[in-house]
C-alpha cells in the first residue's frame, strides 16, 4: 500500500525535479486529451513544441510571447518570496499600457525617437500607482491583497474599455473601439528586420540578472523576504515588514506596468480592448514553475509562450479551440501543486500492515490455551 511519510528536511532535488515532472504529466495529458478529441497525438504535441522553434520568425514570436510574462513573472516571484499575494498583476499591465498609451498618443511625426523612454517610463508608474493602491488598503485597513489586487482587474479593464470606447476612440477608425495607430518614433525598436522581437526581450533578460543580484546578493533583498515571510523576526532584527510590503508590490507592479508599455508601443501599436491577454494570470504560474528564482522565471516563461504559440497554431492547423491553451496551463499549474508535494514528503510502500500489538498478544494467549488443553 502506497503512503506518504514526512521527509526530516525538504528535499532539494525534488524541488528541482517537480516541474521537470509537472511538465511530463502535462504532456502525456495532453496525448490522452489529443486522442479523445480525435488528433493524431503526435502531430498535436508538435504544435507546441516543435512548430514554435521552425524557423527566425516562429522563434522570434516565441519571444514576442516570452517577454511580458516574463517581466510579470520577476515581479511576482519578488512579491511571493516576501509573502505578499498580488493576484491581480493584469490590472497594473492594463495600466501600464493605459499610461504607455497617453504618453505615446501626444508624440508627433517630429518626436525624437527618445519618446520611447518617457512612454516606458509611464507604463511603469502606471503600474506603481494601481499596486499602491493595493499596498495603501493592505497598510492602513489590513485589506486583503489578494481581493483588492484581483477586484482592481475588473477595474482597469472597464477604465480601458471607457477610453477605447470614449474619448480617446481613433475619429478616424470607422467607430471601432481602438485609439489612433502610434506613429513610427513611439514604437519599440525592433531587433532584427522583417522580425516583431524588440528590445523589450533585451530588457527582460537584463532584468533577470538585476533580480537575481537584488534577491540574492543584495542585502535589502534579504530584508525585503525576511520582513514578509516573518515579521516578528524582521522587527527584531530592525526591519520594517511594512517596507517590505510596499517594496514588493510597487516592484511587482511597476515590471507589469513595463510589460504592459512593451506591449502597448511594440506588437499591438495602438490601444484596443483586446491589450488584457491574460498574461498577468499565467505570470502566476510563471513565477512558481520557475520555483521564485528570477533564472527559473526565464525558462519558465519561454514554456509558457510555447503553451499560447501552440494553442494559436492547434487552433488554425487542426481545428481544435483556442482555449487549449488555459486547458494545459491548467494542467501545469495542478501537475506542479502536486509533484510539489514530494518536496516534503517521500512515497513509501507497505506490503503488509502489522497486527495491532493489542491483537498479536490476544492471539498468542488463545494459542498457548490451545496447546495446554
Amino acid at each position: 500500500m502506497l503512503r506518504l511519510e514526512a521527509r526530516p528536511a525538504p528535499s532539494r532535488a525534488m524541488s528541482l525535479l517537480s516541474p521537470v515532472i509537472a511538465l511530463a504529466v502535462t504532456v502525456l495529458a495532453g496525448i490522452v486529451l489529443f486522442a479523445l478529441l480525435g488528433k493524431d497525438p503526435s502531430r498535436g504535441l508538435a504544435m507546441f513544441f516543435v512548430e514554435p522553434f521552425r524557423g527566425a520568425y516562429a522563434v522570434s514570436e516565441l519571444c514576442v510571447k516570452a517577454t511580458p510574462l516574463m517581466l510579470i513573472g520577476l515581479g511576482l516571484a519578488v512579491c511571493y518570496r516576501a509573502n505578499v499575494w498580488n493576484i491581480g498583476a493584469e490590472g497594473q499591465f492594463v495600466l501600464g499600457a493605459i499610461a504607455a498609451a497617453g504618453v505615446a498618443m501626444h508624440a508627433s511625426a517630429d518626436s525624437s525617437r527618445w519618446i520611447v523612454l518617457p512612454i516606458l517610463l509611464a507604463g511603469v508608474l502606471g503600474g506603481m500607482a494601481w499596486a499602491a493602491i493595493v499596498a495603501f488598503l493592505r497598510d492602513k485597513a489590513n485589506a486583503s491583497e489578494i481581493l483588492v489586487s484581483l477586484m482592481l482587474v475588473y477595474v482597469a479593464n472597464q477604465l480601458l474599455n471607457y477610453l477605447v470606447y470614449g474619448d480617446w476612440k481613433d475619429p478616424a477608425g470607422y467607430n471601432f473601439p481602438q485609439t489612433i495607430t502610434f506613429l513610427d518614433p513611439t514604437k519599440i525598436p525592433r531587433l532584427f528586420d522583417g522580425l516583431r522581437v524588440n528590445i523589450g526581450f533585451v530588457a527582460a533578460l537584463v532584468s533577470v540578472a538585476t533580480f537575481w543580484l537584488f534577491l540574492f546578493r543584495v542585502y535589502g533583498g534579504f530584508q525585503m523576504q525576511v520582513g514578509g515571510l516573518a515579521a516578528a523576526a524582521a522587527r527584531y532584527a530592525g526591519f520594517s515588514s511594512r517596507r517590505a510590503l510596499w517594496v514588493a508590490l510597487l516592484i511587482s507592479g511597476g515590471m507589469a506596468g513595463l510589460a504592459g508599455a512593451f506591449e502597448v508601443a511594440g506588437p499591438i501599436g495602438q490601444l484596443t480592448p483586446y491589450v488584457p491577454a491574460g498574461y498577468g494570470f499565467a505570470a502566476i504560474i510563471v513565477a512558481y514553475v520557475g520555483r521564485l528564482n528570477p533564472v527559473g522565471v526565464l525558462f519558465s516563461s519561454l514554456l509558457m509562450s510555447l503553451f499560447y504559440i501552440g494553442g494559436e497554431l492547434a487552433q488554425s492547423r487542426l481545428g481544435l479551440p483556442k482555449s487549449l491553451t488555459g486547458v494545459f496551463q491548467g494542467v501545469l499549474l495542478f501537475s506542479l501543486l502536486a509533484s510539489d508535494t514530494l518536496i516534503n514528503y517521500r512515497v513509501r510502500w507497505d506490503a503488509a500492515h502489522p497486527a495491532h500489538p493489542s491483537l498479536a498478544a490476544g492471539n498468542s494467549k488463545d494459542s498457548a490455551k490451545s496447546s495446554a488443553a
